[in-house]
């Protein structure tokens, strides 16, 4: 059995500026968090509702130390990309970690 740290990030766009955002997650969200030692994977989900289309970023770790480098000392907190005013409606105060067991 193994166990690492699964950390889930939420933003939300307008359904017209999804595609553009999927292609800068893609583009430089990705890449950010696959140059971090610890980091184990990167998956984006995606689900239009309505006019809106909510984006999850759930990584995984190998620790809340490998996290730290990536996100700092408050690993609560998100990682905003230099554009994501440009597409996001909000920005959500928290990220959400959990431990996943592999079995």
């Amino acid at each position: 059995m193994q166990t690492v740290i699964t950390r889930v990030w939420h933003g939300k766009t307008p359904a017209s500026k999804a595609d553009a955002y999927m292609t800068y997650l893609l583009e430089v969200g990705v890449k950010d968090y696959k140059r971090i030692p610890g980091n184990l994977s990167v998956q984006i989900w995606r689900r239009t509702e309505g006019d809106r289309v909510h984006f999850y970023t759930v990584t995984t770790w190998d620790s809340f130390e490998s996290i730290r480098k990536f996100a700092g000392d408050e690993i609560s907190r998100p990682v905003f990309l230099p554009k994501d005013r440009d597409y996001l409606l909000e920005f959500e105060p928290d990220v959400m970690h959990c431990e996943t067991i592999i079995p």
